[in-house]
């Protein structure tokens, strides 16, 4: 079975460093708040252009705090909307309404699947505070014109760079193109901890004051509580296993482009719609590789039987989740067209050159 994504390996290729980072992180004594923490902040924002990293715990966390210290600054108040991509994950909308904020969900390109930049403005109510972006599956989604857009109408951008880590706009990097930028670092993105971590990115000294205080009890002296705060902490080892990790990640990267290069040329199957590839490639990162069929689940139970392991990233768009009954009366049809054909392919940075001939072998023979 060809594994959609091998993390054990993956994690090998660095065994000797992180084995060491986390030998003498044990040995030092100090687990939270350490140097390990402060090194990989800086060297993540150095990385990123950004002047502020803060490291949390979680990427879910990282688009919370963001908007929680929106509220605590008085630039948000609960009730705001923000406007966000229908068919992005369940986090994205988790984290505004943790904060009592209303998603405004906006239709995807159907050709990029990301948030369809011209819908935008259709969406601005006088309620509206900020707009969401999703970078998806690796692809940044930004444009000169969403930043004239969001000057006129007094709007923050957000970025949930969840997926995109490294991708590039212009010379700039995601993560460092609107007001911040929320990160998650879960085992299976392309900078993937050994658990869970997140980091939130921002040019703003105030939101990053507000932010580490926030996430450290409310309190930026201890035992002066100034916030109803979070424990949201990202622990020094997983800084010391992300750091190492980090000097590697436009070499793997690198490695994903030239794997969905190979399926853009070598996947000729009709049946199947491929992802478009951006004319500039460093705009997309390939965090995973998504194809389209109506064909959807007789296609992953062939490539199972093939030995090619598919996941569907994702099968219940957010207006269709139980957990939201207020958005279940609505429509997108392009969202939900997506999540009904949507089919990740293997990509990552340790597959072999036979291994990814195997995968379009396979797709190529689904008739």
């Amino acid at each position: 079975m060809i594994k959609f994504l091998d993390l054990q390996k993956i994690n090998l290729l660095h065994q000797e460093e992180i084995e060491q980072r986390i030998l003498n992180t044990f040995r030092s004594g100090w687990y939270l708040m350490g140097n390990e923490l402060k090194t990989f902040e800086q060297n993540l924002a150095q990385y990123n252009g950004s002047q502020h990293a803060i490291g949390v715990a979680n990427g879910l966390d990282a688009l919370r705090l963001i908007f929680r210290a929106y509220i605590e600054m008085g630039i948000m108040a609960e009730g705001d909307e923000v406007i966000v991509p229908a068919n992005t994950y369940i986090a994205s909308i988790l984290a505004l309404s943790d904060n009592k904020l209303v998603p405004v969900l906006v239709e995807p390109d159907p050709q990029t699947y990301n948030l369809d930049l011209d819908l935008v403005e259709a969406a601005i109510t006088p309620k509206t505070k900020a707009i969401l972006l999703v970078h998806l599956q690796g692809r940044i989604v930004f444009s000169e014109a969403l930043q004239t857009l969001a000057k006129k109408h007094q709007l923050k951008i957000v970025e949930d760079n969840a997926q995109a880590i490294g991708a590039m706009w212009q010379g700039k990097k995601s993560g460092n193109l609107g007001d911040a930028a929320g990160f998650s670092f879960y085992p299976g993105k392309n900078l993937g901890a050994l658990g869970d971590a997140g980091a939130v990115t921002t040019n703003d000294d105030a939101l990053a004051t507000t932010i580490r205080a926030i996430a450290n009890y409310g309190s930026n002296q201890k035992y002066v509580n100034i916030y109803k705060g979070l424990n949201s902490r990202l622990d020094e080892i997983q800084a010391a296993v992300l750091d190492v990790k980090l000097k590697y990640i436009d070499e793997e990267n690198a490695i994903r482009t030239k794997i969905a290069s190979r399926y853009q040329a070598e996947i000729t199957n009709p049946n199947i719609i491929l992802p478009e590839h951006p004319a500039d490639a460093a705009e997309h990162v390939w965090h995973v590789y998504v194809i389209r069929t109506s064909r959807r689940d007789e296609l992953q139970q062939y490539l199972t039987d093939k030995g090619v392991q598919t996941i569907i990233h994702y099968p219940i768009p957010p207006h269709q989740q139980k957990a939201y009954p207020e958005l279940n009366h609505l429509s997108f049809p392009i969202t939900e067209q997506m999540h009904n054909e949507v089919l990740s392919l293997p990509i990552s940075p340790v597959m072999t050159d036979d291994e990814v001939a195997e995968v379009i072998a396979a797709v190529n023979s689904f008739a």
